[in-house]
């Protein structure tokens, strides 16, 4: 014994936990022993109790293993960081061989540094409590006075990284490392086996070995950043990507400078498909931290999915990185694709340009607001207005682009200029001209030097100048003159159907049935479903006595138009027509009309002896099934307009019901020339249409 100090007493785990505790109260104001020896193997603390001499330490007969205790420490750059604060499947820190947390439960004899005052050094706490070895016998249970965690304790009850002391153990020997339970280490209690699971949080701290759902729990309602993020990864791996979002906003908010967070919320950000903004957060990461590996990784990611090749080659091989080789393949592949459609949209090849669009898409690009634009404008191109259109609805959501995202260029222009320069393209095929205009305006605002810009906004200017002054004449009545300014705009953009069917209306004011059709037929070769220009074309075709081509106009735009009632008529018109020059007999036919209600045998019996078919509905209006038929019927009649539909109330007129053997509502008869040829009973909408539809003329 030395001096006046006074024996260290025997205290079980507990009580020595809180001994630590208290002496670290005691020292707030103590650095975190960064200049302290680092290869030193013991604990740079000292016990209060001095021993005269020093003894051998040896293995507790319990410990069951033996091993040494060795300080290992290596490289911890800057550039690397831990992967448990960060959402990624490997860890990119090399952690030491046994971490502050980790606990040993074995010694090697000679294991002790004594100074030269002849005071001891304490012996490393190896997780179970063991006696010093000496010639008097003690309880196992004891332990020795000078015995204490390995590791640095900081001020704050944190455990350090162990690249100041760590001991390696025999491979058969299973560590215990810090974990949850009421005693309370560091961050958690002592447990056995769990060292290989032992992992650096995204600070260096050793991680909890805690529950998903208590990490979650505790990081609600916690202010440490750290369990905060734990409680957003346990979040985002479930899938529940707005909730952990919040998390790390709150991480976030609570330690600003912390690059991992703003990774871990680009990561939640992507999960949302908010990926401009997940570039926005992993720019400030890469900001915070230049050297930060993952962020820049998720940065080539991300813009390999933008489409933008040059920025994830700049990341993906940033300075130091040594980049992923089936990455940088898929880079190549989708460079290698976007480099063609630029070369087939230069010599106008635009089924070429879609195969290598589709392809670029299909190999990562699948993001790329700019290759679902040149597919929508490479449809336009082919006159297949409805592919481009629905390529339209699929493009996706358009955020607002960081700086990275908006200066890289897409077939010569600014990413976001093209965004518009296929827009307005779009809008001038559809006849939306002020679109058009504003659209090509934006563009040349974006990119002023361009020359494709700048010639689209021009022709885009002229051809809607053209067609109002076309729309005025028009309306004046001025037919010819009309004709002219609709020609002054087709000279700019001959693919225009909308102007080829506003002349073709001028044509058919004017008689000229002929060059009606023929820019009708231009309009329908540009758009083939173009309701507008089918109308002319079959009015044209009335007009000159071509029955069999208005029909077949107008069944289309019957098809199309299934409750139009001025189509409906002109196709009952031109089939009657169409069947009288053919010699066929047509009489008493008449166009559309109401459901005739039936009030006796007498007037049923003349109305299904009628040229031409009938259709009747036995029905009461009692019943639900026939009350919701009945609607029906009514469409029909509009659809049908050659057909007479009656309706027979079998309560008011029972002799019909009786005469015609009805006895299940609804039931429904088709009547041709007086001549029954059809019974339906208790039909669905469908099939009642199905079974109608061969009689309709």
């Amino acid at each position: 014994m030395s001096h006046s100090d006074k024996s260290v007493p025997e205290l079980g785990l507990g009580s020595l936990s809180n001994r630590f505790r208290d002496s670290l109260s005691c020292e707030a104001n103590k650095p975190d022993f960064r200049e302290l020896h680092l290869a030193s193997p013991v604990s740079p603390l000292r016990t209060r109790h001095h021993r005269s001499a020093t003894a051998p330490a040896t293995s507790s007969s319990s410990s069951g293993s033996s091993g040494s205790l060795s300080g290992r420490t290596g490289p911890n750059p800057i550039s690397k960081r831990s992967d448990s604060g960060e959402l990624s499947g490997s860890s990119e820190n090399n952690s030491p061989t046994a971490a502050a947390g980790n606990v040993h439960r074995s010694f090697k004899s000679g294991s002790r540094s004594d100074s030269g005052s002849g005071s001891s050094q304490p012996l490393i706490y190896s997780g179970q409590i063991q006696r010093s070895p000496s010639s008097s016998s003690s309880a196992v249970n004891s332990p020795p006075s000078n015995v204490l965690p390995a590791g640095n304790i900081c001020p704050s009850g944190r455990v350090l990284k162990s690249s100041m002391a760590a001991a390696s153990v025999s491979r058969s020997s299973r560590p215990d490392v810090l974990g949850t339970g009421t005693g309370n280490y560091g961050h958690g209690s002592i447990m056995r086996g769990g060292g290989k699971s032992s992992r650096n949080g995204g600070d260096g701290v050793p991680n909890v070995r805690i529950s998903g759902s208590e990490s979650v729990k505790r990081g609600v309602g916690s202010v440490d950043p750290e369990e905060v993020k734990r409680a957003g990864n346990e979040k985002y791996k479930r899938g529940h990507f707005s909730e952990a979002l919040s998390l790390y906003d709150r991480a976030i908010a609570l330690s600003p400078s912390n690059a991992a967070y703003r990774s871990n919320r680009a990561a939640a950000l992507t999960g949302l498909g908010r990926l401009g903004e997940a570039v926005r957060e992993c720019e400030e990461a890469v900001r915070l931290d230049s050297n930060y590996g993952r962020a820049h990784h998720r940065l080539a990611t991300l813009f390999l999915r933008l489409g933008q090749v040059e920025n994830a080659r700049k990341h993906l091989c940033y300075h130091g990185l040594q980049p992923d080789p089936s990455e940088l393949q898929k880079l190549q592949i989708v460079e290698n694709h976007i480099s063609k459609c630029v070369d087939m949209r230069r010599i106008g090849e635009w089924k070429s340009v879609l195969r290598e669009v589709d392809a670029a898409i299909a190999n990562g690009a699948d993001s790329s607001i700019q290759l679902f634009m040149c597919r929508a404008e490479a449809f336009l191109k082919l006159h297949q207005m409805d592919d481009a259109d629905s390529s339209f609805l699929h493009i996706p959501k358009w955020e607002p682009h960081t700086i990275s995202l908006s200066q890289a260029r897409f077939f010569g222009m600014l990413s976001e200029a093209y965004c518009y320069f296929v827009r307005a393209q779009f809008d001038m095929a559809f006849g939306r001209f002020e679109n058009a205009v504003a659209a090509a305006e934006k563009a040349s605002q974006i990119d002023p030097r361009n020359v494709e810009v700048a010639v689209l906004l021009n022709n885009v200017r002229m051809v809607a100048r053209a067609r109002v002054r076309g729309n005025d004449l028009f309306k004046s009545e001025r037919f010819t003159e009309a004709c002219s300014a609709y020609g002054e705009g087709l000279r700019l953009d001959p693919s225009n159907s909308v102007l080829y069917c506003n002349r073709a209306a001028c044509w058919s004011k004017l008689g000229e049935w002929e060059r009606s059709i023929e820019d009708s037929n231009q309009a329908l070769h540009i758009q083939p479903n173009y309701k507008k220009a089918l109308l002319r074309r079959a009015a044209s075709n009335v007009k000159l006595e071509r029955w069999a081509e208005a029909v077949k106009d107008y069944e289309v735009l019957r098809r199309e138009l299934p409750d139009d009632n001025e189509v409906a008529e002109a196709l009952f018109h031109a089939v009657v027509a169409l069947k009288k020059s053919r010699g066929e007999e047509v009489q008493n036919l008449k166009f559309g009309g109401e459901v005739e209600a039936i009030s006796g045998l007498e007037q049923f019996r003349a109305a299904i002896s009628l040229p031409g078919v009938s259709v009747v509905h036995f029905q009461t209006p009692s019943n639900l099934q026939c009350k919701q038929i009945s609607q029906f019927v009514d469409t029909l009649c509009g659809r049908h307009p050659s057909i007479n539909f009656l309706k027979v109330d079998i309560e008011e007129n029972p002799t019909v019901a009786t005469a015609e053997n009805v006895r299940i509502i609804p039931t429904f008869k088709i009547f041709k020339n007086g001549s029954l040829v059809k019974e339906i009973v208790c039909p669905g909408r469908d099939m009642l249409e199905h079974s109608i539809k061969p009689y309709s003329i």
